[in-house]
């Protein structure tokens, strides 16, 4: 099964310490592109963070962002002893500038950032929840790849079974299609009123009919079709063979409609490029 690169991801744990939050956003690129948003405390995590990636990923550029609301409520409180005397002995520095200062008010000292702390956070413990979290993230993020790359999978054997109808359409058609040719060439030369040299006319209709010789072309698209078909039920990292293959669909439409020489060969020919086109945008998010 062939996985898409485009994804969404978000998951939420609330703890005793806090509320721990990701959001994993996935989409299409040549590599894989991880880009990390993470608290300041928790940079500890983006080594395990970016493996986890590389093992489970092979393509895509993907946003990991981290968030961590801090429980305070319950907590006792503490206050950082060196702040505040930092804080009071500033105060009283600059109280010895003013006649009569007033007198230093503790809550204002308390009310100063920093001075009033609650408990820490166990840095440890946090981080082994967040990985944890990012995992569950991660596989939620893969399951969302892999919804849409069948429905993926299951547009381009839509088109595939489209080309495959006109691969057989125009087999039939290439005899009858060579006959009209041939006698309008006859009709031709009726109308001129020249002489027909028999022998040099099948010379001409062979070379028409060589210069006209689409079977190998039809054969390579139903080859191509095939393997196509064989990368996609296989699964894996399929984008970049995919891709490959669908420009050598696209080479031999063109050579169809190189060697079109009837208006019905040359509009099944734009129909496959069509269709080839309509593969090869949906297989750029193909993992």
């Amino acid at each position: 099964m062939v996985h898409s690169m485009t994804a969404f991801a978000r998951v939420e744990k609330a703890g005793i310490q806090g509320t721990l939050s990701w959001e994993l956003r996935s989409v299409n690129s040549r590599y894989l592109e991880p880009h990390l948003r993470l608290p300041e405390s928790f940079r500890d995590l983006e080594g395990a963070v970016r493996e986890a990636l590389r093992q489970e990923l092979s393509r895509g550029k993907l946003e990991c962002t981290l968030r961590f609301t801090e429980e305070s409520t319950g907590k006792p409180l503490q206050v950082d002893r060196e702040r505040a005397a930092q804080l009071v002995a500033a105060a009283e520095t600059v109280a010895g500038l003013i006649k009569n200062p007033a007198a230093l008010n503790p809550l204002e000292v308390l009310a100063w950032p920093g001075v009033l702390v609650a408990d820490a956070a166990d840095p440890q413990a946090l981080n082994a929840e967040a990985l944890a979290l990012f995992h569950q993230g991660l596989k939620e993020l893969k399951a969302g790849r892999e919804r849409e790359g069948t429905e993926l999978a299951r547009l381009i054997n839509e088109r595939l079974t489209s080309i495959e109808g006109d691969v057989v359409i125009l087999r039939e058609l290439v005899p009858q299609m060579l006959a009209t040719q041939r006698q309008k060439v006859l009709d031709r030369f009726t109308d001129m009123k020249a002489d027909l040299d028999p022998q040099r006319l099948e010379q001409e209709m062979v070379m028409l009919a060589q210069k006209s010789d689409v079977a190998e072309e039809l054969d390579r698209l139903s080859t191509h079709i095939i393997e196509v078909r064989r990368v996609l039920k296989s699964g894996g990292a399929a984008g970049r063979r995919l891709d490959f293959l669908m420009q050598e669909l696209n080479r031999e439409a063109n050579t169809l409609g190189s060697k079109a020489f009837d208006p019905r060969s040359t509009t099944a020919a734009v129909n496959l490029k069509v269709l080839i086109e309509q593969m090869r945008e949906q297989v750029q998010n193909i993992e």
